[in-house]
């Protein structure tokens, strides 16, 4: 009677690593809804522009997808999404301000 629990367990671990990471051009609406930051109306509004058409980049998304700037392509990419293979942060011509910051060490005491 392990079986079933087991092969329940493992099914998940598959779920779990997939999740991990997510394109835009592929993504369901039960992946976009599990993102922090979209709600179902956003969550249709990117699928419905999506079947006008495949996301070329980040910078598409933003043009296309009303609410998603910077600041919120960088979060949502921060989660997992990504558009064509890329998160925003490594992104042609992301914003500066939506990219990772390092911590540095002071200089001196």
């Amino acid at each position: 009677m392990l079986k079933k629990p087991l092969a329940t367990l493992v099914a998940t671990l598959f779920v779990g690593m997939a999740w991990g990471q997510i394109d835009l051009n592929q993504a369901t609406e039960i992946d976009l809804d599990g993102l922090n930051g979209l709600g179902p109306t956003m969550t249709r509004h990117i699928l419905a522009e999506r079947q006008q058409g495949l996301f070329r980049d980040w910078r598409d998304v933003m043009k296309r997808v009303k609410g998603i700037g910077p600041q919120k392509a960088a979060h949502l990419s921060e989660q997992g999404l990504q558009v064509q293979g890329l998160g925003y942060a490594q992104a042609p011509g992301a914003s500066p301000a939506a990219k990772p910051k390092h911590s540095s060490t002071p200089q001196g005491h």
